[in-house]
């Protein structure tokens, strides 16, 4: 954009470190012998060659092209995936799967009641899961039987893991987090999950996921497979996701629409992840990229707080 960004200061952005049981996530199991290959053939990643050390960061489309759910995908074994997203989007993902099983070898059910997933951060969560803390991104470990998946760092290179273990275990034996410090570390990381109010609004690369790891170009058929492959190899993308901060202004939503100051009658963008902190705000917002040449973006309406357009952790550009 024309107008000068304003990088929020480190002090002020600062995660402390913790653990927060995730009650607004879920866990969907996949069994049997073809659970990766029925998989394989739903989402946007590649599960048929995934190893138990590395999870899959996927979409799981409509056929059109557009985002239903992101989820995170660990494979246990030969015969068994964890598919790990927000709840609020478990059921309606689970029925939907479920319609397209058929004859597959496949036994889909909800299991958040036998497992918790935890969000662990900072350098004190590193040093409790020890050599259990995978050292890449996506990568997988186990920890007593629980499994540990590196997320993308938030900002000051915060390391950030997903912990799924059994209900029954005791909790992670570290400080406890806010949920407010979590939600802010996850937008830093530039990764937005798709909730409720954002269900097929976007394409993956709308979201960024393909720049995140979320999409494999080089599998097989899946519903909306021939326009997330058309987006991106005949250059259609005209939306992104970018990172913008909000000052003494009310807390930004997930669904909230943007609006710019040279088009003040259309919206010109909708809010993908946010977050809010001691008066400021953070969010991911998916916009026109020809908003960002000039002019200013603001939150709500045309005459909203202005939007400061903050650094994002990794290159957005046109599909290559």
């Amino acid at each position: 954009m024309s107008t000068d960004s304003h990088p929020l200061s480190s002090s002020s952005t600062l995660v402390p470190g913790g653990a927060l049981r995730l009650a607004d996530w879920g866990v969907i199991s996949a069994r049997g012998e073809e659970a990766a290959k029925f998989l394989h053939g739903q989402l946007t990643q590649d599960l048929v060659l995934q190893s138990t050390e590395q999870a899959r960061l996927a979409g799981y489309c409509s056929a059109k092209g557009r985002l239903l759910a992101t989820l995170l995908a660990v494979k246990t074994g030969a015969d068994e995936l964890l598919l790990a997203l927000p709840a609020e989007l478990l059921a309606p993902t689970l029925k939907r799967l479920s319609m397209f099983v058929l004859r597959a070898k496949c036994k889909l059910a909800d299991a958040s009641a036998e497992l918790a997933v935890w969000g662990l951060a900072g350098e004190a969560a590193r040093a409790w899961l020890g050599e259990a803390a995978p050292a890449a991104v996506w990568g997988v470990t186990q920890r007593d039987g629980a499994r540990v998946v590196r997320l993308p760092d938030g900002a000051n290179a915060l390391p950030r893991y997903l912990l799924l273990q059994g209900t029954a275990a005791a909790a992670p034996d570290l400080p406890a987090l806010d949920a407010a410090d979590w939600s802010w570390a996850e937008v830093e990381a530039g990764l937005a999950w798709v909730r409720q109010p954002t269900v097929e609004q976007f394409v993956p690369q709308m979201l960024n996921l393909e720049l995140l790891g979320g999409v494999n170009f080089q599998k097989g058929c899946y519903p909306g497979q021939e326009v997330v492959a058309r987006s991106q190899y005949r250059g259609t993308i005209k939306r992104r996701t970018f990172l913008f901060a909000t000052e003494d202004a009310p807390a930004p939503q997930v669904g909230q629409e943007l609006f710019h100051s040279a088009d003040p009658g259309q919206p010109a963008g909708l809010v993908a992840a946010a977050a809010q902190r001691g008066g400021r705000g953070l969010l991911l917002a998916e916009v026109k990229l020809a908003a960002l040449d000039e002019g200013s973006l603001h939150l709500g309406a045309a005459d909203g707080p202005r939007l400061a357009p903050q650094p994002m952790p990794y290159l957005v550009g046109e599909p290559q």
